[in-house]
């Protein structure tokens, strides 16, 4: 088994796919029309996890939006390059929540995306393997 997609509510699916693919540069790899839903996907470049953009449909979906994590962290941005990407992000809508840090694994810094999730964005000293 590989974990192969998870899914981020969000309140717009055009919405959604214009930050994740104009502003970060992934790809769209599905929107399928399924009446009044789509089933939409992201992905990373060069990668095969997909990110699922659920758009909220009740009140209590609407005010999970931003809120999955519980208030934490709990997307992680790898970036080779952390000042390329943090402005991409920054053009893109997201909000840096602090300065750049260095931990003793990279630099890092918590941002959210328009929808309110919250995310590292992170440089790791050292690549991991793939």
């Amino acid at each position: 088994m590989k974990l192969a997609a998870f899914s981020v509510l969000v309140p717009d699916y055009d919405a959604a796919i214009a930050f994740f693919c104009q502003g970060l540069g992934f790809t769209l790899t599905e929107d399928i029309p399924q009446g009044r839903k789509r089933w939409v996907t992201v992905s990373p470049p060069e990668q095969s996890l997909r990110l699922v953009l659920a758009r909220a449909d009740t009140p209590a979906q609407y005010a999970a939006i931003g809120q999955q994590g519980g208030g934490r962290v709990w997307l992680f941005l790898q970036s080779d390059d952390f000042a390329r990407d943090a402005a991409k992000i920054l053009a893109a809508g997201g909000v840096f929540e602090e300065n750049p840090r260095h931990e003793p694994y990279g630099t890092v810094a918590v941002w959210r995306d328009p929808f309110g999730n919250r995310w590292d964005l992170i440089q790791p000293n050292h690549q991991p393997p793939s």
